[in-house]
Protein backbone atom coordinates (compact mmCIF):
# COMPACT_ATOMS: atom_id res chain seq x y z
CA UNK A 1 0.00 0.00 0.00
CA UNK A 2 1.24 3.47 -0.87
CA UNK A 3 0.59 5.23 2.41
CA UNK A 4 1.09 8.69 0.88
CA UNK A 5 -1.62 8.28 -1.77
CA UNK A 6 -3.66 5.75 0.29
CA UNK A 7 -3.73 3.33 -2.64
CA UNK A 8 -3.05 -0.35 -3.02
CA UNK A 9 -0.01 -0.92 -5.21
CA UNK A 10 -0.35 -4.68 -5.51
CA UNK A 11 -1.39 -7.99 -4.07
CA UNK A 12 -0.31 -11.57 -4.45
CA UNK A 13 -2.32 -14.70 -3.75
CA UNK A 14 -0.40 -17.51 -2.10
CA UNK A 15 0.95 -18.96 1.12
CA UNK A 16 2.46 -16.89 3.91
CA UNK A 17 6.01 -18.12 3.37
CA UNK A 18 9.30 -16.61 2.21
CA UNK A 19 9.03 -17.96 -1.33
CA UNK A 20 5.59 -16.40 -1.89
CA UNK A 21 6.63 -13.06 -0.42
CA UNK A 22 9.80 -13.06 -2.54
CA UNK A 23 7.66 -13.56 -5.69
CA UNK A 24 5.39 -10.71 -4.60
CA UNK A 25 8.30 -8.39 -3.83
CA UNK A 26 9.85 -9.11 -7.24
CA UNK A 27 6.48 -8.48 -8.94
CA UNK A 28 6.28 -5.05 -7.29
CA UNK A 29 9.59 -4.08 -8.90
CA UNK A 30 10.06 -1.17 -6.52
CA UNK A 31 12.66 1.54 -7.25
CA UNK A 32 15.81 1.40 -5.09
CA UNK A 33 14.91 4.55 -3.15
CA UNK A 34 11.54 3.24 -1.88
CA UNK A 35 11.29 2.52 1.84
CA UNK A 36 9.15 -0.47 2.76
CA UNK A 37 7.43 -0.39 6.16
CA UNK A 38 6.41 -3.74 7.64
CA UNK A 39 5.69 -5.36 10.93
CA UNK A 40 8.35 -7.63 12.42
CA UNK A 41 7.55 -10.83 10.51
CA UNK A 42 10.96 -12.44 9.91
CA UNK A 43 10.22 -13.31 6.24
CA UNK A 44 10.37 -9.58 5.40
CA UNK A 45 13.92 -9.40 6.74
CA UNK A 46 14.96 -12.24 4.43
CA UNK A 47 13.65 -10.55 1.27
CA UNK A 48 13.71 -6.76 1.65
CA UNK A 49 17.18 -5.16 1.66
CA UNK A 50 18.06 -3.60 5.04
CA UNK A 51 18.61 -0.15 3.51
CA UNK A 52 14.99 -0.14 2.22
CA UNK A 53 13.30 -1.75 5.21
CA UNK A 54 11.79 -0.24 8.33
CA UNK A 55 9.81 -2.50 10.59
CA UNK A 56 7.43 -1.03 13.10
CA UNK A 57 3.82 -1.91 13.78
CA UNK A 58 2.81 1.77 13.96
CA UNK A 59 3.59 2.25 10.25
CA UNK A 60 1.38 -0.60 9.09
CA UNK A 61 -1.99 0.60 10.44
CA UNK A 62 -3.27 1.65 6.99
CA UNK A 63 -2.40 -1.76 5.58
CA UNK A 64 -4.23 -3.47 8.44
CA UNK A 65 -7.22 -1.17 7.93
CA UNK A 66 -7.28 -2.03 4.23
CA UNK A 67 -7.06 -5.77 5.01
CA UNK A 68 -9.92 -5.39 7.48
CA UNK A 69 -12.06 -3.60 4.88
CA UNK A 70 -11.43 -6.38 2.35
CA UNK A 71 -12.50 -9.01 4.89
CA UNK A 72 -15.55 -6.90 5.78
CA UNK A 73 -16.82 -6.45 2.22
CA UNK A 74 -16.00 -9.90 0.82
CA UNK A 75 -17.02 -12.99 2.76
CA UNK A 76 -14.51 -15.12 0.87
CA UNK A 77 -11.71 -13.41 2.84
CA UNK A 78 -12.98 -14.17 6.32
CA UNK A 79 -11.21 -16.67 8.50
CA UNK A 80 -11.07 -20.38 7.67
CA UNK A 81 -13.94 -21.20 9.97
CA UNK A 82 -16.13 -19.02 7.76
CA UNK A 83 -16.45 -18.72 3.97
CA UNK A 84 -13.18 -19.26 2.10
CA UNK A 85 -12.66 -19.51 -1.64
CA UNK A 86 -9.84 -21.72 -2.84
CA UNK A 87 -10.09 -20.55 -6.47
CA UNK A 88 -7.16 -18.22 -7.21
CA UNK A 89 -9.04 -16.76 -10.18
CA UNK A 90 -12.04 -15.84 -8.02
CA UNK A 91 -9.82 -14.42 -5.27
CA UNK A 92 -8.03 -12.19 -7.78
CA UNK A 93 -11.33 -11.18 -9.44
CA UNK A 94 -12.79 -10.21 -6.07
CA UNK A 95 -9.71 -8.17 -5.17
CA UNK A 96 -9.89 -6.37 -8.52
CA UNK A 97 -13.57 -5.50 -8.01
CA UNK A 98 -12.95 -4.25 -4.48
CA UNK A 99 -9.96 -2.20 -5.64
CA UNK A 100 -11.98 -0.69 -8.49
CA UNK A 101 -14.90 0.25 -6.25
CA UNK A 102 -12.86 1.56 -3.32
CA UNK A 103 -9.72 3.04 -4.84
CA UNK A 104 -10.17 3.65 -8.57
CA UNK A 105 -13.33 5.74 -8.36
CA UNK A 106 -15.52 2.86 -9.46
CA UNK A 107 -18.16 3.43 -6.80
CA UNK A 108 -18.71 7.00 -8.03
CA UNK A 109 -18.90 5.76 -11.63
CA UNK A 110 -21.51 3.14 -10.72
CA UNK A 111 -23.56 5.73 -8.79
CA UNK A 112 -23.45 8.13 -11.76
CA UNK A 113 -24.30 5.36 -14.24
CA UNK A 114 -27.26 4.20 -12.16
CA UNK A 115 -28.23 7.79 -11.37
CA UNK A 116 -28.21 7.00 -7.65
CA UNK A 117 -28.45 9.72 -5.08
CA UNK A 118 -28.77 9.21 -1.37
CA UNK A 119 -30.16 12.32 0.31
Amino acid sequence: MDCVRFQTIGWFVGNRDAKTFEQFYEKLNLPNHVIVYTDDWDVYNKVIPDCNHVFEKVSTTQIEQNNSNVRHFAARFTRRTKVVSKSIEMINATLKVLWFLNEAGGYQQVRKFCNLSFS
